[in-house]
C-alpha cells in the first residue's frame, strides 16, 4: 500500500522493531541511535516524503510488517533508500515480495534502473545479491560524527 504522512507512525514502528537487530553487530549503539533520529524521526519522515521519497507499506493480514521507500535521481533512475521488514518476517518471503512490489511501482513511474546502498558488513547483501542486483561502487558517507560503509548495487529493470 503506499504510504502517506498519516502512516508515519507505523513507518516509525517497524523501524523501531527493525534497527537495531539489524545494525547491532555492525555498528556501535551510539551511531544506531543517532541515525534513527536522523532519519527516522517524525519531522526527517516528513521532509523526505515532501522531497520526493515514495514510501511503499508492506502488510501481512491487514497489520504492517515493512516498508520501502525508493526516489527518482535522475530520468529513469531510481535510488531505493530503505527497505526493512519486521524480524518475525524475515525469512518467509516478506522482503523479497516487498522489493518485487517496489519494483513494479519503480517500473510503473518509468523507471528503468534501481540503486541502493547496503552497508559493507550488512548480510542484507547476498539477499540483493540474490534478487539481482549486483556491486557497481563502494561509497564512505559521513552521517554525523560517524560514517556508513557501503556498498552501491544496481540492477536493471526489465
Amino acid at each position: 500500500m503506499h504510504a502517506s504522512v498519516e502512516d508515519i507512525p507505523t513507518i516509525i514502528t517497524i523501524q523501531e522493531n527493525t534497527w537495531e537487530p539489524t545494525y547491532r553487530d555492525i555498528l556501535s549503539k551510539e551511531q544506531i541511535d543517532y541515525m534513527f533520529e536522523k532519519i527516522y524521526s517524525s519531522g526527517s519522515l516528513t521532509e523526505q516524503m515532501q522531497d520526493g521519497q515514495h514510501f511503499l507499506i508492506l502488510t501481512s493480514d491487514g497489520v504492517p510488517v515493512g516498508f520501502s521507500a525508493v526516489s527518482e535521481e535522475k530520468p529513469g533512475k531510481f535510488k531505493l533508500h530503505k527497505i526493512y521488514v519486521l524480524p518475525a518476517t524475515q525469512g518467509t518471503g516478506a522482503g523479497k515480495y516487498l522489493l518485487h512490489e517496489t519494483e513494479n511501482y519503480v517500473k510503473s513511474v518509468g523507471g528503468t534502473e534501481l540503486l541502493l546502498n547496503v552497508n559493507r558488513y550488512n548480510k542484507a547483501r547476498s539477499f540483493y545479491e540474490k534478487m539481482g542486483f549486483q556491486v557497481v561502487d563502494e561509497q564512505d558517507i559521513p552521517i554525523g560524527p560517524y560514517w556508513m560503509n557501503d556498498y552501491i548495487l544496481e540492477k536493471i529493470l526489465n
